[in-house]
């Protein structure tokens, strides 16, 4: 979750967030650094083993091409667009995460199911996107909806009474079993603040590059 892994990277800041520190580390120590992050095990050692290699191949620092990044130990393409677009502030691609995923087919601005796959993935969310959503926002997208689906469209019971979207743009709109209103909560029709911009393109007429 979102919460876990923020309190895990304030644990390794504290200890010292370098490749050069966190090599003279032991793997047992940065997994409990990690703990109780899902699967924090596996994480530390490819932690070490992309720290190695970064010193190594990079003098210490982060490589700026895509595929170097994805040749890094644990490192997939949702990671690799995200230090691209945050590091080197290089638009190359989208970073979809859950939220991402989550909310581009609430929006209707993906489909569920792509033709021809058994499943629809991450990166079949991140090229649908990338096909009509102008490059000047992708790295926009991925913070913009990160926070909305922490605090507004959350997997499980979407706040629908809090969001602008859920009149007119958005059709899955109470179709989940939604949050209850706080006693402070706004009704649906006065909400306190704008959630999301109302230029976010429709499913019906999304923007073109």
């Amino acid at each position: 979750r979102d919460e876990v892994t923020h309190a895990a990277m304030i644990r390794l800041r504290a200890h010292g967030l370098t490749p050069q520190n966190l090599l003279r580390t032991e793997e047992s120590d940065l997994a409990q650094l990690l703990t109780p992050v899902g699967f924090h095990q596996n994480k530390a050692r490819f932690i070490l083993k992309t720290c190695q290699m970064l010193v190594d191949q990079y003098a210490g620092d982060i490589p700026e091409t895509l595929e170097a990044l994805v040749s890094l130990p644990g490192v997939g393409p949702k990671m690799a667009y995200l230090v691209l677009n945050v590091a080197w502030e290089k638009a190359e691609g989208i970073c979809v995460d859950v939220h991402v995923d989550r909310i581009s087919v609430r929006l209707g601005w993906v489909p569920e199911t792509i033709p021809g796959k058994k499943n629809r993935t991450p990166e079949d969310t991140r090229k649908v996107l990338e096909s009509w959503l102008p490059t000047s926002e992708w790295m926009a997208i991925n913070p913009l909806l990160v926070g909305f689906g922490q605090k507004v469209c959350t997997p499980l019971r979407p706040h629908c009474v809090d969001c602008l979207l859920s009149d007119k743009l958005c059709p899955s709109a109470f179709k989940e079993a939604i949050a209850s209103p706080s006693k402070n909560t706004p009704s649906k029709n006065t909400p306190s603040k704008k959630i999301l911009s109302k230029t976010t393109p429709s499913k019906t007429t999304p923007s073109k590059k």
